[in-house]
């Protein structure tokens, strides 16, 4: 129990980094992550990863621990329970396990990158609810486009709800 509380300790130490990273895919499928991001995966002490998209859209880099938590998520009963497995299905079907090698790459499977378009392009990167998204270059500047439309009143709408 003790152990269980330490490294719960050291997670909620360890800030991921904020904003957006580039990086690209190789032609053999490694994912090199910035400095920040492999920095970060160290402080939590993990090495081994699960990478998968759940919605086709972007991939998904999680860590085993973090994985274990979606997983336990959508294994729960609910009235729901069809789209828990649909979900589950997806993932797995396009996930696998991956270790950051001493180069700081992951490998991204092979339907996974080809079906997001990953491969031998620029993709960008960022740390968001205990996870690491993997956006491609072309979602990636259709997401920035769609944000930045009408983004003045976003702001001002936020901005009444507390936004500083």
């Amino acid at each position: 129990m003790e152990q269980e509380n330490s490294h719960a300790s050291a997670v909620s130490s360890v800030e991921p980094p904020r904003g957006f990273f580039g990086a690209r895919v190789d032609e053999k499928g490694r994912l090199k992550l910035p400095s920040a991001i492999a920095q970060y995966l160290a402080g939590l002490g993990e090495q081994k990863v699960f990478v998968t998209t759940l919605d086709g859209s972007l991939a998904r880099i999680y860590t085993i621990s973090g994985w274990q938590r979606a997983e336990s998520m959508l294994e729960e009963a609910g009235e729901d329970v069809a789209d828990r497995e649909d979900v589950a299905t997806v993932a797995y079907h396009f996930g696998a396990d991956s270790e950051i090698d001493p180069q700081g790459r992951v490998l991204v499977p092979t339907e996974l990158r080809r079906t997001l378009k990953l491969e031998n392009d620029q993709v960008y990167l960022r740390c968001f609810k205990q996870r690491i998204d993997v956006i491609g270059r072309e979602a990636y500047e259709q997401r920035l486009a769609n944000a930045l439309e009408g983004i003045g009143e976003k702001v001002k709408s936020l901005e009444k709800k507390g936004l500083r």
